[in-house]
């Protein structure tokens, strides 16, 4: 599932901050891992293509040392870095060679080679959440908080999840990063209930539909637990509202300290992209919200 990781890179330390996750999920799923720049100028080709080459080759060198030392002793394997440089439209580019290349994961930051904005979300890596097929890991490169800067170790992840079979797209890729990671994986279930219930058969709705939710979720949880997998379940509470329901995960994702939050998108896949710029945002409204805020990288499944 997570075989091969692609990290797409423009030259920038922003763009940077994303290698030490993909080395950390290399070194301890076992994964090939492929370093991809592209050059957005193929006019440029000739006069900077050495220089491409030289960046990325170290680039890959730097990233094969940090995963030895990493697995240190309990190398059982030899785990591949690979560098390539391209040219073409950045995001078309990511999308097409991950898709030739058959990647199953792909690594990048949320800020780029600007350092102003989003060189994202709106722009390359926002392109490539709604239009890869491939799941994607969402390095926020700024906001993100403090115990998450001193470490790419993925030993929390947050799970939320609504019961739909939509959500449950992720599951799979949550076992296999349980799993392989030896991480705490927490379920969350965030209920959005009418607040505005005052009668009893109301009050009474209302409790069924907390116990059917905490018996899907407990459910789930003894899926995972029977698989090795240390897993828990949390439900909670948010108003209708999709970014209200992506701040009560954000703000229980940053209570538990998570390294990671897992959930599914709905999007467009590459090969019904519209031309030019026919990227449409049809992420989904919370999965929306959630790569527009947050403390936490956000790995997006596509539904």
């Amino acid at each position: 599932m997570f075989e091969r990781i692609l990290v797409p890179l423009d030259g920038s330390q922003l763009a940077e901050v994303a290698l030490p996750y993909a080395e950390e999920l290399a070194a301890r799923l076992g994964s090939q891992l492929t370093l991809l720049h592209i050059s957005e100028w193929p006019g440029f080709e000739d006069q900077y293509h050495n220089m491409r080459q030289f960046y990325v080759q170290k680039m890959g060198e730097h990233a094969q040392r940090d995963i030895q030392r990493r697995l240190r002793k309990q190398l059982t394997r030899e785990i591949r870095v690979k560098s390539e440089t391209l040219s073409g439209r950045p995001a078309e580019s990511i999308i097409d060679y991950a898709d030739e290349e058959k990647m199953g994961l792909i690594v990048m930051s949320t800020h780029g080679r600007t350092g102003v904005g989003r060189w994202a979300i709106g722009s390359v890596a926002y392109k490539v959440v709604t239009a890869a097929r491939q799941p994607v890991y969402l390095v926020r490169a700024r906001g993100t908080r403090s115990d998450m800067r001193k470490k790419s170790r993925l030993d929390r992840i947050l799970v939320p999840l609504d019961g739909s079979k939509q959500s449950e797209a992720v599951i799979p890729y949550v076992e296999a990063l349980g799993s392989g990671l030896q991480a705490n994986v927490t379920l969350l279930q965030a209920l959005t209930p009418d607040y505005g219930v005052t009668s009893g058969r109301q009050l009474e709705q209302l409790e069924a539909v907390r116990t059917s939710a905490k018996d899907y979720i407990e459910n789930l949880v003894a899926r995972f637990r029977a698989k090795g997998i240390t897993a828990r379940d949390v439900l909670a509470e948010a108003l209708l509202d999709p970014t209200e329901v992506a701040r009560e995960i954000d703000r229980y994702a940053d209570e538990i300290k998570a390294d990671l939050v897992v959930m599914s998108a709905t999007g467009r896949s590459a090969s019904n992209r519209a031309p030019g710029d026919g990227y449409a945002a049809s992420l989904g409204s919370i999965a929306e919200k959630m790569v527009h805020s947050g403390n936490t990288p956000l790995l997006l499944v596509k539904a």
